[in-house]
């Protein structure tokens, strides 16, 4: 029997909005039946963790017009490493900002793009405080990021 998809969820995470956000995302995967998740914080998950997935949910708080720090260093770690093997994976991002997202999205399209990996859906785009709408975006990011890995969609 084939091992069931694994999505990995790479996120950064410094401020309880963008834990709202992770929640529901995790929440969102969870929905899917047979599918895994593997959540790991930006400066600690691997190429190898990259490699083992299926998907991934990718999330940011956008600083000062950029991605996080984290995220970029988990891109520099995994992005020759896992560039050809990681072709037309299914991926989902969501990024959290006090007055704009737009560098940190922008920067995010363009390195899944140089990795060729497939976004589900365009970015959620998180400005100021999160509502429930921002977490139900975030709650359908994961589910279709795992839905589409496991290849319901």
């Amino acid at each position: 029997m084939a091992d069931p998809p694994r999505i990995l969820v790479v996120h950064h995470t410094p401020s309880p909005a963008l834990q709202e956000l992770l929640d529901a995302v995790r929440a969102g995967v969870a929905e899917v039946e047979g599918v895994e998740i593997l959540v790991r914080p930006a400066l600690v998950a691997s190429p190898t963790e990259v490699l083992e997935s299926d998907g991934y949910v990718l999330g940011t708080p956008a600083n000062i017009g950029y991605m996080s720090g984290a995220l970029k260093h988990f891109f520099d770690q995994a992005f020759y490493v896992c560039q050809d093997a990681t072709i037309g994976r299914p991926f989902g991002a969501y990024v959290h900002g006090g007055s704009d997202t737009t560098g940190a999205i922008r920067a995010i399209e363009t390195i899944t793009g140089g990795m060729k990996w497939k976004p589900v859906r365009p970015a959620v785009s998180i400005v100021g405080t999160v509502t429930a709408e921002d977490r139900e975006a975030c709650w359908e990011l994961g589910g279709l990021v795992a839905a589409t890995a496991a290849g319901l969609v």
